[in-house]
């Protein structure tokens, strides 16, 4: 590991390390456009520059790498005043139009020129002009005025999803970014090249004119989208524009992981936040009777629920949990489950359509929790259950946000089995076909309206947070649960998220010694590695059957 020392502190790097990461490593900062950590090096932008022992003039600090006994200097004069020319260079013909530009408040131009630049300005000439508001694709519009050409868009299509459709044409102060003849920008990571661009070059269709970015607040979470469980920043518009549909989720950004995501996130989990805020969402409890519809009070509705649960026999009743129901959700339910002696319960719904799958993050399961579903035992038949249904074996079933008929599963099947239904409770965050046919709908919150874990296809339990207040009357579903436990005489004393995953933690082994401390916002390993047999044994060893080829999901 080479040893050098910048701005007169020692640090050990690992060697390849550049200059502007060895710097990042001891607190200090090196600016700079072109360079990306997940991309190749460019060298454009020349900001970087910095003084290095016994070198006649300033170096870019990207494309030299650290070397034992190295002295680097990033304030000294010279670098300081070259990086004041290399700003007026990059302003030159860059329009003043900041008040207007939707980077504004967290662009590099504004940031950098108030702490590097500061210049007076010298251009009295016409600025060049180039297209501007070009839309690229379904998700990024371009402004080819503020463009450095710092080129990591055209790194990213190239490099990361090798699909290059962008490239810089012309040459001088005529270069700019497009795209190649006969293409648009429509891979399935567009989105990023937004993230990425240091400008304002490249701007969100779906965020622009949408809210400024000092009126967001924002939460830590996970995409719900697929099994990988990118991380992601939750961006909420704390003023509620009227103008923006009152739509408070603004925006998602990835949030760096190493070991998941790194930098991005691909564009169905960035842009499917939609239904938070969608008319579809369910706010109150509801019950239907004969073709009546009514209003419900949570009280009325969870001891409808109770006292159904009591009155059917346990092998009358089936559930069907959801994978994209929370690691606590899903405790909070098998503790009810295993209250009432049920068995016939099932998580996976075939959907009717195949999911999609690549080799750099997103994965065909489309649930963030089908790993923890399984190892808490919930795996089970739900066709079988459906069968039984239609055999009037089972007389009660509970459905969590699924929505059956929309599945692979024979529709006419399906509808013969919810038609055949005494009692058919739907808990969810949407109003789909399945709970316009339920006797009781009860509103689940959406993840961004609540805290919980999910646990990834690789066994890693990850955490997310509350971003906004849920719609409605809408709880949580371990919150729902805990409250059909009380009503059934159980025990239930966890009254919040974090206690639910310590019951959890202490009672399924994977889980052994895992907190939400532990698992912090990087997220944390299963004490057991899925698929080991030691976690979904444990519980299901010794039991029956629920049916044809189905498991027993309690201990």
């Amino acid at each position: 590991m080479p040893k050098l020392t910048i701005n007169g502190q020692a640090v050990d790097v690992p060697a390849g390390t550049n200059l502007i990461e060895a710097a990042r490593k001891i607190g200090v900062e090196v600016p700079h456009y072109c360079y990306h950590p997940a991309l190749s090096i460019a060298g454009q932008c020349r900001l970087c520059m910095v003084d290095v022992e016994k070198t006649p003039r300033p170096t870019i600090a990207c494309n030299t790498l650290a070397a034992d006994g190295m002295a680097v200097w990033t304030e000294t004069d010279r670098v300081k005043e070259t990086r004041k020319s290399i700003m007026e260079f990059h302003l030159i013909n860059h329009p003043l139009d900041c008040p207007v530009c939707d980077q504004a408040g967290e662009c590099g131009l504004q940031i950098y020129y108030m702490k590097h630049g500061l210049y007076d300005p010298r251009m009295r000439d016409e600025k060049v002009h180039k297209p501007k508001a070009v839309p690229l694709g379904a998700h990024v519009i371009l402004d080819a005025e503020r463009c450095i050409l710092c080129s990591r868009c055209v790194r990213f299509c190239d490099e990361v999803t090798g699909t290059g459709e962008l490239g810089i044409f012309s040459r001088g102060d005529e270069s700019e970014i497009g795209l190649f003849p006969g293409k648009e920008l429509a891979n399935k990571y567009s989105g990023n090249v937004v993230d990425i661009c240091p400008v304002g070059a490249l701007t969100d269709r779906d965020f622009r004119f949408a809210v400024r970015v000092w009126y967001l607040d924002s939460a830590t979470s996970i995409c719900p989208g697929c099994a990988r469980g990118c991380n992601i920043e939750v961006h909420v518009n704390r003023r509620r524009p009227h103008h923006n549909d009152g739509r408070r989720v603004a925006r998602l950004k990835p949030r760096f992981n190493a070991d998941v995501n790194r930098w991005w996130i691909c564009d169905d989990g960035r842009y499917g936040f939609a239904f938070v805020d969608d008319t579809s969402r369910l706010v109150i409890p509801r019950w239907s009777r004969d073709g009546a519809l009514g209003d419900a009070t949570w009280e009325e509705a969870i001891a409808a629920v109770a006292g159904a649960l009591q009155r059917f026999a346990p092998d009358e009743i089936g559930v069907v949990a959801s994978p994209k129901m929370a690691n606590e959700d899903l405790w909070a339910l098998r503790r009810i489950l295993e209250s009432r002696g049920i068995r016939r319960v099932a998580f996976r719904v075939p959907p009717r359509t195949p999911g999609d799958e690549d080799t750099l993050l997103i994965r065909r399961d489309k649930n963030p929790n089908s790993l923890g579903a399984e190892l808490l035992g919930l795996e089970g038949d739900g066709a079988a259950i459906l069968a039984a249904a239609r055999a009037r074996q089972v007389k009660c079933l509970w459905v969590f946000g699924h929505d059956l008929l929309a599945s692979a599963w024979p529709v006419t099947e399906t509808d013969a089995a919810l038609r055949a239904l005494e009692l058919l409770i739907f808990t969810g965050p949407s109003a789909n076909a399945t709970s316009e046919r339920a006797h009781f709908t009860l509103p689940a919150a959406a993840w961004v309206e609540r805290e919980g874990t999910y646990t990834n296809f690789e066994g890693r339990v990850q955490r997310f947070r509350q971003a906004v207040q849920p719609l409605g009357q809408a709880l949580p579903e371990w919150d729902i649960l805990g409250r059909v436990l009380r009503a059934l005489g159980v025990e239930a004393g966890a009254t919040r998220a974090e206690r639910w995953f310590r019951e959890l933690a202490s009672g399924v082994p994977a889980f052994t010694g895992l907190t939400y401390q532990s698992i912090g916002d990087g997220g944390a390993a299963l004490s057991a590695p899925p698929g080991g047999g030691a976690a979904g044994s444990h519980l299901v060893s010794g039991h029956p059957p629920m049916g044809p080829g189905s498991r027993s999901p309690l201990p």
